[in-house]
């Protein structure tokens, strides 16, 4: 690994050079392991603690495959996938790479005793298999989450519909909390030069789920003026759901928990903030029973913000805890779109509150190759940032998952893989001197 890092930090090495570097015949890779599925059964889930179920182990390289490529990880970060994943919920992931497996001869590598999770990454790219032409070794890259067969027709109008689309590092192995990662090239896209490893490895999973829950067609095709309520808007989805609402000329309602969660949405630009802890919503009576007048509450609250106009688009992303509230407050033909349910997945609300005013809930998950490759070019123009807070070392994983599973981290977590120390990989200071107050946005509060 050492040759692998002395080149990739010399900057002078070309791809014949990296090409011509032997693979090491093993790695350090973050896992979760079979054996361990049960450990933290009858447990409520927040006394589940990834600290204890995640491991550093050193593994085999994985058999290169066509249209696969071998990268070395500079930095990576946690995502709350990565939390269920640790605390196997909502089911174990070993059901995944085991379905997986199934698949051919070679997907049959993913079905082990251990799970490398991760679903970001940054680095370089060292071997390419059969067939692929776009991307060479030495390629600096950073890697959307987004793995897909298209073998399907399915798959072939939005490669998110393929029956076989699966979340790299989730549903599959060899993910990007490691010191190398395996994924398909298609998945591939150019690091942004003006970025550190750890800053260009934060956005991917979260940046393309907003952009296209947010901006693409497949979800809310937001336009200039909407009002747009984002739930958790200083978080790792929200506070890239509160710059595309800015950047496109929408209107952001924040919602956050903390005095100090609203500052971070008022530094990003937005000017609606909403406190929901201050105010004291509380959307249950009890743990079977909403509480409409609550809804009314905050409906009228966001009026108040609005001067009298209802939501056009809610990001929606807690789920259980707050959707009966976002089909309440949203307009008459607007939308609510969900891609997650970190607060519980069964769902309720008052359906007459959608059907007679004629909203829809959409369901959106990640992005597809097109849609992830927006997000990053925008990220790599300077008009998105990312929203990294906080960097820790692969040792300390586990620890970020922690913080990340109890909601003590603003924006991103990242983690260090095989960069030696945070701030290096920057390519174009100069881009980077024009947007720095804006990439330390998160890490100065």
């Amino acid at each position: 690994m050492k040759d692998i890092l002395d080149a990739i930090q010399s900057q002078d090495a070309t791809s014949a050079d990296f090409a011509a570097l032997p693979l090491p015949e093993s790695y350090r890779a973050i896992t979760v392991h079979k054996d361990e599925t049960e450990m933290f059964a009858g447990l409520r889930t927040r006394d589940k603690d990834p600290r204890k179920s995640i491991h550093l182990d050193e593994v085999p390289v994985p058999e290169l495959g066509p249209g696969e490529a071998l990268v070395a990880v500079m930095a990576s970060s946690v995502n709350y996938n990565s939390v269920w994943t640790s605390i196997f919920e909502p089911v174990s992931t070993f059901a995944f790479l085991e379905r997986y497996g199934k698949l051919s001869p070679l997907t049959k590598r993913h079905d082990l005793p251990y799970h490398i999770i991760g679903s970001d990454l940054a680095g370089v790219v060292l071997r390419t298999g059969p067939g692929v032409n776009a991307w060479q070794p030495g390629d600096e890259v950073v890697a959307h989450c987004l793995s897909v067969e298209l073998e399907s027709p399915d798959g072939h109008d939005d490669t998110m519909l393929d029956p076989e689309q699966r979340i790299w590092g989730f549903e599959t192995n060899f993910g990007g909390l490691a010191e190398i990662a395996l994924v398909k090239t298609n998945q591939l896209m150019p690091k942004p030069k003006h970025l550190t490893w750890e800053e260009a490895a934060a956005p991917g999973l979260v940046n393309s789920t907003a952009y296209r829950q947010l901006v693409s067609r497949n979800g809310a095709a937001m336009k200039q003026g909407d009002n747009v309520l984002i739930w958790g808007a200083s978080g790792g989805l929200g506070s890239y759901a509160t710059q595309f609402a800015l950047a496109g000329g929408a209107n952001p309602i924040c919602v956050v928990s903390s005095p100090q969660k609203a500052e971070i949405c008022r530094k990003m630009g937005a000017e609606h903030i909403i406190d929901r802890t201050a105010e004291g919503y509380r959307f249950w009576k009890d743990e079977h029973t909403q509480d409409p007048k609550e809804w009314k509450r905050f409906g009228k609250r966001i009026r108040e913000l609005t001067g009298g106009e209802d939501i056009d688009i809610v990001f929606e992303h807690p789920g259980r805890e707050t959707f009966g509230a976002s089909v309440y407050v949203t307009r008459k033909g607007g939308t609510i779109t969900t891609c997650a349910s970190t607060s519980g997945y069964m769902h309720e609300y008052d359906n007459r509150y959608l059907w007679m005013s004629l909203k829809r809930i959409i369901g959106s998950h990640f992005a597809n190759y097109r849609e992830a490759y927006e997000a990053n070019r925008l990220i790599a123009k300077g008009k998105i940032h990312p929203t990294l807070s906080k960097t820790y070392s692969l040792e300390e994983t586990g620890q970020a998952a922690y913080d990340v599973h109890r909601n003590l981290h603003q924006g991103k977590v990242g983690v260090l893989c095989l960069a030696p120390e945070e701030g290096l990989g920057v390519r174009d200071p100069e881009l980077r001197a024009q947007h720095i107050d804006a990439i330390n946005r998160f890490r100065n509060v």
